[in-house]
Formats: C-alpha cells, structure tokens, sequence
C-alpha cells in the first residue's frame, strides 16, 4: 500500500477553504501588516476591512514564509510517518520556494526514507489554488505522493491566469510601472489586464480604457487560450479584492460564454492584494497557453 502523505502549501492559494478543507491539507499562513499592524497568524483581519484600509491610503507590507517555518510543517508531517508534496507561490513573485528548497534538503538528512517532493508551481493567486484543486483531486484519486507531483508539473503551464485592477497605483508603489505611467493611465482611465508569464512573472498584456471594458476583454481573451480546453472548463477561479459586484458581472459572462462544470468565487488574499490593490479582478482557467 502507498505511503499516505500531506499536501502542503501556502496562503497565496486564494481557493476557497470549502474546497481545501481537508486533513491532509496543511496550508502555511502568510502574515502581511497594515499600518504597522501585522496580521495572518494570529491576529486576524477581514479582506474588507483589510482594502478598506488601503483604500484610505493605509500602509503595506508583505512577508514570505522562512525555511524555519516550512520546515515545522514539512516535519510535523514527516514525524507523523508522513510524505510531503510541498508547492507554493511563484518563484517569479515569491522567495518561499528557495526556502521550500533549503529545508527539503536538511529535513532529507534527518529523514532519508521520506519522499519530500517540492514542485514550483510558476502559478500565483487562485492559478496556485487551481493547481491545489488538482492536487487534492489527484490525492483523491489515490496518485502516491511522486505520482500527484508529476502530474501537476505537467498541467502547471496549463493553469492560465488573467487579471485587471481598477487603480494604477498599486501597481506603481510595486515597482511594476513607473509614476507616470500611473499618472497618465490613471488621468485617461486606462486599465491594463496582465497574465502569469511561463516564468511564473505577472506580466502586461495589454491596456484598455475603462473598468467594464477591461472586464469584457478579460472575459473574452479567455476563448484563445484555452484552446482544447473550451468545451471542457471543470472548474473556473474567480478572485476579487473587495469589488464582488464586478466579480459577480465576470462571473455571469464566463457561465454564459463558457459553461463551466463549477466556478467559484474567492476573496484574494491581502499578500497578493496588498500589490494590487482593491479592485482587482482575476480569473484561472486551464487553457492550452499561457
């Protein structure tokens, strides 16, 4: 009989926890700070209020998971005769997949007979929670914990991710585009919409002027990429930082243009909304490129 094993990831996964909440699930919680204040661990606070407070020109800052803190959770599995399949945020956004790395390698010494495999996703907010949907699936469907890691290194490049945000900002404070890219954008109301590259990188698609022209473009760019996958949607990923009228709009199009077999709607978390700010919209589907 395979070994049993704990799926292990992060956060930033953005999957509404009635599709993750499983106890072979273990999910790492990302602490972020608004104002000074730090929340994620302990200290708790909701999305709203969490954008509301961006909104009001709060202060942000966000955090990656350290080796020590993956390695408790790889060890208390691990001790417990455990597996682990470990993946995370995007190595194009994210420092916890060196970390993830560096602790693999030192718990390997202490338990040589254990399979700790650790995968790079390249996928990000609900793409990264699209791949844990996989995941549990695969698990589900009795893959051992080698079997589940290889067939989520095969679809990964499949997981496509859209986005759009309404305030330019955001963006700008993040180093993604300069001010006055921000200044103009902003002053001709132009929204961009952006994808996760094949590097795992968010990256500029394309630019639109106004916020319901963004939401349709996002909504029909999605018939190209997916290709062979667009009779055959098992499950579309919304994500929205505090804007669930526009999710809402997204979601019918999607429905009436694609027929998914379920699509859900989740709240992004702070860790990635912090860098995008309120507003944003973002969509994962599989598709045949990114």
């Amino acid at each position: 009989m395979a070994k049993d094993y704990m799926i292990i990831t992060d956060s930033t996964c953005d999957l509404p926890e009635r599709f993750r909440d499983y106890p072979f699930v273990d999910i790492i919680p990302f602490i972020y700070e608004l104002n000074g204040v730090v929340y994620g661990k302990e200290k708790k606070i909701s999305a709203k209020d969490f954008y509301d407070g961006m909104r009001n020109g709060g202060e942000t800052k966000t955090a990656a998971a350290n080796t020590f803190e993956i390695s408790e959770h790889m060890e208390r599995a691990l001790s417990n005769g455990k597996d682990v399949l470990f993946f995370c945020l995007s190595k194009g956004i994210s420092s916890t997949i060196q970390n993830a790395y560096i602790a693999r390698d030192e718990l390997k010494e202490k338990y040589p007979d254990a399979e700790i495999c650790v995968l790079e996703s390249l996928c990000a907010s609900g793409g990264h929670g699209l791949l844990l949907w996989h995941a549990i699936n695969n698990y589900k469907a009795g893959l051992t914990v080698r079997e589940n890691m290889e067939k989520l290194d095969m679809i990964k490049l499949n997981i496509v991710h859209k986005f759009t945000v309404d305030d330019l900002k955001y963006l700008m404070r993040g180093g993604r585009i300069s001010r006055t890219t921000a200044a103009v954008g902003t002053m001709i109301n132009l929204k961009p919409l952006m994808h996760v590259d094949v590097n795992g990188n968010l990256v500029g698609e394309s630019k639109v002027r106004g916020r319901k022209r963004a939401l349709n473009d996002m909504v029909k760019n999605m018939g190209d990429a997916m290709g062979k996958y667009k009779d055959n949607q098992e499950f579309i990923l919304i994500n929205q930082s505090d804007c669930q009228e526009d999710s809402d709009y997204v979601a019918n199009m999607i429905i009436e243009t694609y027929h998914p077999k379920e699509l859900a709607i989740g709240d992004m978390t702070p860790t990635i909304g912090a860098h995008t700010g309120p507003g944003t919209i973002a969509i994962f589907f599989m598709g045949e490129t990114r």
